[in-house]
């Protein structure tokens, strides 16, 4: 089975399982988009490994496996989502340590988390993807802002997706106010808040 290389797209709040996430991945060299649901812990630890500006002040789960694989040589070459049972992605983590390589079984969201602090591609085989990848009607507003290093919160339209709406309206205040509530959000360790608020920032740079 060949398989696929797949991006991170963006992530989207679940309107239909509370407290979810839907975490987009995007097929490198075509149109789906495979939407995975994950938890509110993962959906902050994959933002904050995507936004480089915005710094825990203690290392989340996923900085801890990286720190510790980093001290024994252990390193994660690349993630493959291997297998689709009802809904359920399961992956493996593909890691390497005295040029031996080692297959570990791993939770979809934490196997993506860890991909981006190790800077790992992420694969999946085609025929999970000709199973679930689905087209993603984007605004076309958007189409030409494609980084993967931003949180995207773009305006995903399809049955089941919808992005989540701040709670608080931060279009009225000042940059320097934003820059003070993003320190102070960061402080808590409230990166969902954050991740708003650094969004907000970006727009207006």
């Amino acid at each position: 089975m060949s398989l696929v290389r797949l991006n991170i797209k963006g992530i989207s709040y679940s309107q239909t399982q509370n407290g979810a996430y839907a975490l987009i991945l995007n097929e490198v060299d075509g149109d789906r988009k495979l939407p995975i649901v994950i938890g509110a812990f993962e959906a902050q630890s994959i933002a904050i490994a995507l936004e480089k500006e915005i710094s825990p002040p203690r290392p989340l789960t996923h900085d801890l496996f990286k720190n510790f694989a980093d001290r024994f040589d252990i390193v994660v070459k690349q993630v493959i989502i291997h297998k689709l049972v009802d809904g359920v992605f399961y992956s493996s983590l593909i890691c390497e340590r005295d040029k031996i390589e080692e297959i570990i079984d791993a939770r979809t969201s934490d196997a993506i988390a860890l991909a981006l602090r190790f800077q790992a591609p992420i694969f999946t085989f085609k025929n999970i993807l000709d199973k679930a990848g689905i087209y993603l009607k984007v605004n076309p507003k958007k189409e030409d802002d494609d980084t993967e290093d931003n949180i995207l919160m773009d305006e995903l339209v399809a049955n089941e997706l919808e992005p989540q709406e701040p709670g608080e309206n931060y279009k009225a205040k000042s940059i320097e106010e934003l820059q003070n509530l993003l320190e102070e959000a960061v402080s808590n360790e409230d990166y969902e808040k954050a991740a708003h608020i650094r969004d907000e920032i970006s727009k207006r740079e």
